[in-house]
């Protein structure tokens, strides 16, 4: 059973984390969709997907009204992250559930170690 005011606590965590490192919204938001949620699995993955993607609107419009946004910087990167995410849609329905949270625990645990050393 959904648990709104969770769901709506997730959000509120996703955005946070988002708004706060410049990205990562995601990281906090699907696992707490996967406990608060009814949704299936895919379902969840491409759920956290679309709620980041306004909020990454929302954090972009308040770093460029900072005057904490370089377009000129951010430009290959969009480039690049617009291919891959085309890449990474379009594959989406061919990767099993069991690989898609392999691959997400995979990436916290690189990016956790990372930011330790």
């Amino acid at each position: 059973m959904d648990h709104p005011h969770k769901i709506s606590i997730a959000g509120a965590l996703g955005g946070a984390v988002n708004g706060i490192f410049g990205g990562g919204g995601g990281m906090i938001l699907l696992p707490l969709l996967t406990r608060w949620s009814d949704l299936e699995d895919k379902k969840l993955f491409a759920t956290s997907v679309a709620i980041i993607l306004p909020v990454c609107v929302v954090s972009t419009a308040v770093y460029f009204t900072q005057s904490e946004l370089s377009l000129a910087a951010a430009l290959p990167y969009l480039i690049g992250g617009a291919a891959g995410g085309l890449a990474g849609a379009l594959s989406f329905r061919k990767v099993p559930v069991k690989w898609l949270k392999l691959l997400f625990a995979g990436f916290l645990l690189y990016g956790g170690v990372r930011y330790l050393l």
